[in-house]
């Protein structure tokens, strides 16, 4: 009896002590609201959605707060300091990528999203090299975005100024860019299996940006055992995988290993160079997932910010006519736009920049892990804790931005009209998980903007006070409003 009695104690004790440091290690936690068992949260949360709900605790509880979804205890930053201070300032610490449960069927932390430590690190180190070698080979990137801008220009003119959907137009060409990277080609508007595969990309990223998937994220132990946006998705990127696996095999038969065509061919080589290292990061599964990677980033994102753009022009129409202008008097109508127009079109350059911070189209950014102990602010922030860096909070920020909720290209224009710089702008993230395509996103925004507004004005079925620019869906992407649009041919006026 005694014994139990002395067990009992022992055990009290060290509950005691257990719970003593539990609050104190809290202690040192940002701040946040208290969590109850299970719900986390949960009862503290915005009906609006994720984005609000932080927002308005980022207000009552400073730029540093933590937060608890459901189980998951999460540190999220608010503001363009706190993050910079995080993701510049201390980048090794906040260099991993938290798991995101509706992509975990599919990427399984393989390839270059979703991997850590030295997997994430030998394939962006070779992709990055990989890019720029074929960005810089017989046909630049800029010569392909140029080619293609011309593809569009003569699809456009084929339908004679007919009200359309654009979004399978800014789909198909910012999807072509990228393939003529990865798989060495590009397709034609009218191919069935492109149309395929467009259509994949456009369902995954509108189910991604739904309230589904934001509350599958906070309960995926439980939801994932049932149908939900995980398997959705899953479902969709399976038959992208599979169109990648087929090309992968059509390159293997044909591959001539001096003459790389493409990356998928350069990942090959490097494959048959490690073939005898069991620990090579170049295998079958890191090739297709990293494919896969490269292929959706490249397609989706572009693509909606030139649709939500081209929105915003018939929203604006004085902004549309000033960009005209300006194209006319640098670089007239006798030959298509080109890079190095960019630096003599600072209001051109301008609006594409408010167009991407006004669109807000990640406006919670990809979740990090923290690598190692780490402080911010003065608060402690334990190794393996989930960070949330709310990148709408920056692009939205008012001492950067004097009214963050009108579009505004004077937001990026100095007393000049020159180009002005500011730290608050950070579509593509920031720190070592920087968008890796963010060299040739640019270079198409620019490139596909300014040659559609060379060869067509805009028009739509609505009056322009009467187009609203409020997203249908405002999750973890934002997807702008379906609207219709006419391209009619300007004839060099």
């Amino acid at each position: 009896m005694l014994g139990v009695i002395l067990l009992l104690a022992v055990l009290t004790g060290l509950l005691f002590l257990m719970a003593r440091d539990s609050t104190k290690t809290r202690g040192r936690l940002p701040p946040g609201p208290r969590p109850l068992p299970i719900l986390g949260n949960l009862l503290q949360m915005d009906r609006k959605g994720a984005l609000q709900s932080f927002l308005k605790m980022q207000d009552r509880y400073g730029d540093v707060f933590t937060l608890y979804l459901g189980p998951r205890r999460v540190v999220v930053l608010c503001g363009t300091e706190a993050i910079r201070e995080a993701l510049v300032d201390q980048a090794d610490a906040f260099s991993d990528r938290a798991k995101m449960a509706v992509f975990d069927l599919v990427f399984q932390d393989y390839g270059l999203f979703f991997s850590n430590g030295e997997r994430w690190k030998v394939l962006r180190r070779f992709s990055l090299v990989t890019l720029r070698d074929f960005g810089m080979g017989k046909r630049s990137v800029e010569e392909r975005i140029q080619e293609e801008a011309q593809c569009l220009v003569k699809e456009l003119r084929n339908i004679k100024g007919t009200l359309q959907d654009p979004t399978f137009f800014f789909q198909a060409i910012t999807a072509n860019i990228i393939c003529s990277i990865v798989f060495g080609e590009r397709f034609s508007y009218q191919d069935p299996e492109f149309l395929q595969l467009l259509n994949q990309f456009l369902e995954t990223f509108a189910i991604v940006s739904s309230f589904s998937t934001q509350v599958f994220e906070i309960f995926s132990g439980f939801l994932k055992h049932f149908p939900g946006p995980h398997r959705q998705i899953n479902e969709r990127m399976k038959k992208v995988s599979a169109f990648i696996a087929c090309s992968v095999e059509k390159h293997r038969e044909t591959l001539d290993r001096t003459a790389p065509r493409d990356f998928i061919d350069t990942f090959l080589i490097r494959m048959e160079k490690e073939k005898s290292d069991p620990n090579t990061e170049f295998h079958h599964k890191n090739l297709v997932i990293s494919a896969l990677s490269l292929f959706s980033a490249g397609t989706e994102t572009t693509s909606t910010t030139l649709r939500y753009g081209l929105l915003i022009m018939l929203k604006y129409p004085h902004i549309t006519d000033r960009i005209q202008k300006e194209i006319e008097q640098v670089i007239g109508s006798d030959r298509a736009p080109a890079l190095k127009d960019r630096a003599n079109m600072p209001y051109t350059d301008a609006v594409i920049h408010e167009i991407q911070r006004f669109a807000d189209l990640f406006p919670i950014g990809m979740p990090r892990i923290v690598t190692k102990n780490t402080h911010i602010r003065g608060y402690f922030i334990p190794k393996g804790t989930e960070v949330l860096p709310i990148l709408s909070s920056a692009l939205n920020d008012p001492h950067y931005f004097g009214k963050p909720e009108t579009f505004n290209p004077d937001h990026f224009l100095d007393a000049n009209g020159a180009l002005k710089k500011s730290d608050a702008f950070m579509p593509f993230s920031l720190g070592k998980r920087i968008c890796l395509g963010e060299g040739i996103a640019r270079q198409e925004l620019f490139l596909f903007f300014t040659t559609i507004l060379q060869n067509f004005n805009l028009a739509t079925n609505l009056a322009s006070e009467d187009i609203d620019l409020t997203p249908v869906e405002c999750g973890i992407g934002k997807i702008p409003p379906p609207y219709k649009i006419r391209f009619l041919e300007r004839h060099g006026d």
